[in-house]
């Protein structure tokens, strides 16, 4: 099997290509850089996309643009279709909630979702929630301020490695479609969250829940962030603290 994995050399991307080694599985690295293992190529601009997409049966697509998931997504799926014989399957992430939460951020998300379900290529799309590593950053932020401040609302964070583990499944099982959302094996508030980072830390500083007002909030504390049901994930935040 022959896979591509953009935004490979990221959080996310180290985890998924070194899952997919496991499985003995070697994928092609989408990267602007030049180096061993990758595969020079710029989902900005197209240039190198039909050399990295040759021969390819699966797209793992998990760069990101920040502010332009759609641009990169569409560069994607142009250089994928114009590719002749048959057409590789495109494999996204995305995240739990983006079409209830008006993020900027979750707009783009949303759109490139869309992109590629109209895309006339075979696809998988995979939800999943917060990486316990961005609920640790949030925090680590305010590392100059007298308090800790979280968000007034509930998270169910997962690791970065679990949700790999899901991706390297799907590519597997050439499942197409939207599959199940997956999320962290715990729901608590934002503020046990930055407790429990604090507990890690022997930190001293109080936690304090800041009010926030807005529709993205509201949001947020509807629940819309979180997956009902079962989790996928086992590693808890604190257990993701422990471990690094």
């Amino acid at each position: 099997m022959n896979v591509l994995v953009t935004g490979g050399t990221g959080n996310l991307g180290r985890a998924t290509v070194a899952r997919l080694r496991a499985v003995d599985i070697e994928p092609r690295v989408l990267s602007r850089k030049h180096g061993p293992g990758l595969i020079t190529g710029d989902l900005r601009t197209g240039d190198g996309l039909a050399a990295a997409l040759d021969g390819v049966d699966t797209v793992l697509h998990l760069a990101t643009g920040y502010r332009n998931d759609l641009d990169i997504t569409r560069a994607l799926l142009d250089a994928a279709r114009a590719r002749g014989g048959t057409a590789p399957r495109i494999v996204y992430i995305s995240i739990v909630g983006v079409d209830a939460i008006p993020l900027g951020y979750y707009r783009g998300k949303l759109a490139a979702e869309r992109a590629i379900e109209g895309s006339g290529l075979p696809f998988a799309l995979l939800r999943a929630t917060q990486f316990h590593t961005l609920i640790e950053q949030i925090f680590r932020a305010q590392r100059v301020l007298p308090v800790l401040v979280a968000p007034p609302f509930s998270a169910q964070p997962i690791a970065a490695g679990e949700v790999a583990q899901r991706l390297v499944e799907l590519v597997h099982s050439g499942a197409t479609g939207r599959a199940a959302d997956i999320g962290g094996p715990e729901v608590r508030t934002a503020r046990e969250f930055g407790e429990q980072y604090q507990a890690a830390r022997s930190g001293r500083r109080a936690v304090r829940t800041l009010s926030i007002p807005g529709a993205t909030v509201r949001a947020f504390r509807a629940g819309h962030n979180l997956v009902p049901g079962a989790p996928y994930g086992r590693q808890t935040f604190a257990e993701s603290l422990a471990a690094h």
